[in-house]
């Protein structure tokens, strides 16, 4: 892109990269998300990433809480005396706030093991307040944005070749303002809903 490129081509070149990434913002943003976990795992991956912990925080988590599960017979790994400890004190199907800083984060792939209570009970699901995005836009994304204005350039109604008012012949060089180009420098940022 030139110096002569308009302003709001590359802002509008931005915003749909932003929509094709599936997100607000490629970024640094504040992401919240609730998540059911897998019977007998405490892990769950976050759809947004890289984490990314925003000074002076120390973890991408800004805030999470779980409900404790009711545990089936043979679906978690915890004996019976666990089970009737957790039955009695009523912690099935209750929220409880979590330590973010307790919370192991793989910022790359955006899973996070959450910690168990003391009787080794685990979450049915939890809420997760997060940070996620890119501190340095990569230049894959620059030039696909290049590549997306050009796309742009190139829209129907700047390409009339030829014809009448009655008779319009139009050229479209390609289907989409994203052709596959575009698709393939993008595809490490779009987000993956998981599960």
């Amino acid at each position: 892109m030139g110096a002569t490129t308009p302003a709001a081509w590359v802002t509008a070149a931005s915003s749909v990269i932003d929509g094709h990434c599936r997100r607000a913002t490629l970024g640094i943003a504040q992401y919240e998300e609730r998540l059911r976990t897998t019977a007998g795992r405490n892990r769950v991956r976050v759809t947004y990433v890289p984490l990314v912990a925003v000074e002076p925080a120390s973890t991408a988590i800004v805030a999470a809480r779980g409900r404790y599960a009711m545990p089936r017979r043979g679906e978690w790994p915890v004996d019976e005396l666990s089970v009737d400890i957790a039955l009695t004190f009523g912690l099935p199907g209750t929220w409880v706030d979590l330590d973010p800083t307790g919370v192991d984060v793989y910022a790359d792939t955006g899973e996070l093991t959450l910690p168990l209570n003391a009787v080794g009970l685990g979450f049915s699901e939890v809420d997760v307040t997060y940070t996620a995005g890119l501190e340095t836009i990569p230049d894959k994304v620059k030039v696909a944005c290049g590549q997306i204005v050009r796309n742009l350039q190139a829209t129907p109604a700047l390409n009339v070749r030829a014809g009448t008012l009655d008779r319009m012949h139009l050229e479209y060089f390609s289907d989409t303002l994203v052709d596959e180009a575009v698709r393939s420098m993008l595809a490490p940022y779009v987000a993956q809903k998981v599960g």
